[in-house]
């Protein structure tokens, strides 16, 4: 996808009442997010494998992130977000933490929240084990496919 294309598409977001867009193309994956007055930053726009416009200056109020070309390995089994919406690790704010290093876990046990739209989804384990890494801070916000939690 060309700059200019970018930035038109970035300028139709900025002036419209939308709040996200997400465009698929041969070349890879653009999607722009408008920030809401309760977000502190002033946007976000991922680009997904487009390594000559991650060198681009984004246009101004718009963070551009490039995703990694290689995460690094973790061992163990690794449970992914569901969904887009924030991580919370208790069921309310100065609870213990549902899910802690070192606890055993059983599959299906509740071992986070994700907040969307204003809904509590309780997250539960795929599978059981001990819980070795949390990858995530509370109160963060996660994509869908996103590694939570490592379990051993």
């Amino acid at each position: 996808m060309d700059l200019r294309k970018l930035k038109t598409l970035i300028d139709l977001v900025s002036e419209s009442n939308i709040s996200e867009l997400e465009i698929t193309e041969a070349e890879g994956k653009v999607r722009i997010v408008k920030a809401s007055a309760g977000i502190s930053n002033s946007g976000q726009m991922m680009m997904v494998p487009a390594p000559a416009m991650a060198a681009a200056a984004p246009p101004a109020g718009l963070v551009a992130t490039a995703a990694p070309a290689a995460e690094a390995v973790e061992t163990g089994h690794i449970v992914k977000s569901p969904m887009v919406g924030t991580f919370y690790r208790s069921s309310n704010p100065g609870s213990k933490p549902l899910a802690e290093i070192g606890q055993a876990i059983k599959e299906g046990e509740s071992i986070c929240i994700i907040e969307a739209m204003k809904i509590m989804n309780e997250i539960e384990a795929d599978k059981s084990g001990t819980v070795t890494k949390v990858l995530v801070e509370n109160g963060q916000a996660v994509e869908f496919g996103q590694a939570l939690f490592i379990i051993e």
